[in-house]
This record gives structure tokens, C-alpha cells and sequence, in this order.
């Protein structure tokens, strides 16, 4: 699916000349893409500048592998990247330690999909009985407490009308 790897330096914002470099593409493409892909929001700076985050960097190079690489249009690369974004919501790192020792102590981790609902197939516990589980006084002392807290911030939250808490 990736078929270039791009080291992007550990720093929390980018130029756009920096980001053309990392990306082989000119500014004015960069800009473009940004009209195109609503995803890819650089911040502006007090002096107008674009400043692309980490997260922005790795979209601009998704884009122009689906682009360039994967010969995408750009309506169908928008909404590949689109899918691409929700699906990583549902990413799991995975650690060396939890592959199979098979694959070696040197496997870097790698992100895999989890899915979030169990299978057919797969057998789904029972929920555990609330008596199992049983609270003590304490806790339950601790949790009114803590509901009566939570009723005083909502009495505070609905006299301004807005929802902002009262100075």
C-alpha cells in the first residue's frame, strides 16, 4: 500500500518549503491540495505562514502516493483518504512481545486493525452478575458523594443558560 517511506523529522511544526521536500511536490500544489482535501488543515502563524503539524505531513504524503502512485483522481483520492482516516480509528498497535516468537525479538511494532465488534463465529461472554460484584459501603459513600458534586456542576452550568460554568 505504501510504497515509499518518507523519514519525517521529529519536530512538531513544518514550513511548507520543508514539507515540499518531504513531500517532492511545490508549494503551490501543496496549496492546492488544501482546497481539495479538507483534512489537510495547516494552522496559519501571526505572520500568515502555513505551519503543518506532524499529522498534516503524513497526510500530504498519503495524497500523493494515492495521487502519484496509486494513480487516483483526486474526488476518488479524497475519498480513499477519507476512508483511510476512519479506519485508522480502529488501529491497534501490536508489540513485538504479542506476535509469535516465530517472527524474531527484532519485528518492529506495526499497527494492525481490531475489529470492534465480535465475529459470528466468535463466542461472546456473558455479562458478569451484579451481585459478583458487589459494592462496598465505602464506595457507594464515595460514588454519592460524587453524584451529589456532578449535581451541583450541572445546577452551575444550566443558571448561565450557555453551558459556561459561572465565574
Amino acid at each position: 500500500m505504501h510504497s515509499t517511506a518518507v523519514a519525517i523529522p521529529e519536530k512538531i511544526f513544518f514550513k511548507i518549503g520543508e514539507v515540499c521536500d518531504l513531500t517532492g511536490v511545490q508549494a503551490h500544489v501543496l496549496r492546492y491540495w488544501e482546497s481539495e482535501f479538507p483534512m489537510l488543515s495547516p494552522q496559519k502563524n501571526r505572520a500568515g505562514q502555513r505551519t503543518y503539524r506532524r499529522r498534516d505531513v503524513e497526510i500530504a504524503l498519503r495524497i500523493r502516493e494515492l495521487l502519484y502512485d496509486e494513480m487516483y483522481t483526486i474526488a476518488g483520492a479524497r475519498k480513499r483518504l477519507g476512508q483511510d482516516l476512519r479506519g485508522a480509528s480502529k488501529l491497534k498497535v501490536v508489540t513485538p512481545d504479542m506476535v509469535s516468537p516465530a517472527l524474531g525479538p527484532e519485528t518492529p511494532p506495526r499497527i494492525v486493525a481490531q475489529p470492534l465488534l465480535p465475529s459470528v463465529d466468535e463466542e461472546i461472554e456473558p455479562p458478569v452478575e451484579a451481585s459478583s460484584k458487589a459494592l462496598s459501603t465505602d464506595q457507594i459513600d464515595a460514588l454519592r458523594g460524587l453524584a451529589t458534586e456532578l449535581q451541583a456542576l450541572l445546577e452551575l452550568l444550566g443558571e448561565n443558560g450557555n453551558g459556561a460554568i459561572a465565574r
